[in-house]
């Protein structure tokens, strides 16, 4: 089975939980209450895509290809009492 690399960008909502979207995926977007919940959400999300591209024969989008190591830039929200 291939393996790819989807580019997706994760923000935290005004409203509390996550937004996650696959730019290069039209339409892939999710919502979850937690980072991992929207990890996963997006990770399922970017499957069923890709799977429904296959079966009807579409051409998937190119994925832009990275070289060396794979860089994550984040916003970790972290509470500090007092």
């Amino acid at each position: 089975m291939k393996s790819y690399l989807y580019p997706v960008v994760v923000e935290c909502m005004e409203e509390g939980g996550y937004y996650a979207e696959c730019p290069i995926l039209q339409g892939c977007h999710v919502e979850g209450d937690t980072y991992a919940e929207v990890v996963e959400n997006i990770e399922d999300a970017i499957r069923v895509i890709v799977e429904s591209y296959k079966e009807l024969g579409k051409r998937l989008p190119d994925i832009p290809m990275l070289e060396g190591n794979i860089v994550v830039s984040a916003n970790i929200p972290v509470p500090v009492g007092g």
